[in-house]
């Protein structure tokens, strides 16, 4: 069975702590995982963005729910108890608690409530399958990648000179290139026997790297990236990167993973992600901070 969302956790959460004894998640994590019959892989399955195993975190968002609801009270850090009104919700449910039961109780509305959202758009508001944080996780995904879509389709209008441009403000994104002038020399300046150009690979230009950057239709095929692995011998080269607008033919893909000097394939996506993660020819519009308690300020025993 894959990790249950936090919503079909709820009950079963509810039902292990209704003996009105203190409890934490992490107690009851093997009576928890023990009820979805989960296997190993399912409870060491992480989130990508800070590798907190996914069925750990859905329980505490199970817990964070039943306690917005007055379920459950939290008595101490980290431990909590069954309520009246969380005893009562066992007897009337049978199995399952949903959001929209949890709607019932005032707390719980209240804490949902569009007023305290500071005009964020809720996502995904009723897709219950995923926490809150992972529907932001999820939400982020798609507009990166729809940004990286437009950065392509947008790349593939540019002209030939100011794509060289935008090759020259890449690669000294990477920290390659040594300054603006070097750059700007190496790029373009040749294109003969298959380069456009050569790039000092750091600041003291202990390496050069060869350069291959064109505008392309289609797939680039083996044949190309052959003719650039020739010039790349013809120069004594051992380093070289071949950036394209398009995309590269599996068999192009081996050929340059099988090459004796070092080849770099760079097609349109691998271009516009590397555009994104270093902030060139896109602006942050809006910076969200995801905050969470700092425990320690709060432990006493440290004071």
């Amino acid at each position: 069975m894959s990790v249950p969302s936090y919503d079909k956790i709820m009950y079963p959460l509810l039902k292990l702590i209704e003996d009105k004894q203190e409890h934490t998640v992490k107690e009851l994590l093997p009576e928890l995982s023990a009820y979805f019959a989960l296997s190993e892989a399912d409870l060491t399955l992480t989130l990508p963005s800070n590798k907190i195993p996914m069925f750990y975190h859905r329980a505490q968002w199970a817990k964070t729910y039943l306690s917005k609801a007055k379920l459950i009270d939290v008595t101490r850090r980290g431990y909590f108890r069954i309520t009246d009104r969380g005893i009562k919700t066992l007897k009337e449910q049978k199995g399952y608690i949903s959001k929209d039961y949890l709607m019932k109780f005032p707390e719980f509305a209240e804490f949902v409530s569009p007023s305290k959202k500071n005009d964020v758009q809720e996502i995904a508001e009723d897709d219950t399958s995923f926490t809150p944080s992972e529907q932001f996780q999820s939400a982020y995904k798609d507009l990166r990648n729809t940004l990286i879509s437009d950065l392509q389709e947008q790349i593939s209008k540019c002209t030939p000179s100011f794509f060289e441009q935008l090759v020259v403000d890449v690669l000294l994104g990477l920290g390659y290139g040594g300054s603006v002038e070097d750059a700007g020399r190496a790029i373009g300046r040749s294109g003969d026997e298959g380069i456009d150009g050569i790039i000092k690979e750091d600041i003291l230009g202990l390496d050069e790297i060869y350069i291959q950057a064109k505008k392309w239709e289609g797939k680039v095929g083996r044949p190309e990236i052959q003719k650039f692995a020739g010039a790349l011998l013809g120069k004594k080269a051992h380093k070289g990167v071949f950036i394209t607008t398009s995309e590269f033919s599996a068999e192009a893909v081996r050929y340059a993973e099988n090459l004796e000097r070092k080849v770099v394939l760079i097609d349109g996506r691998k271009l516009a992600e590397l555009m994104v993660k270093h902030n060139i020819g896109v602006s942050v519009k809006d910076t969200y901070e995801i905050k969470e308690i700092d425990t320690d300020y709060f432990n006493e025993n440290m004071l």
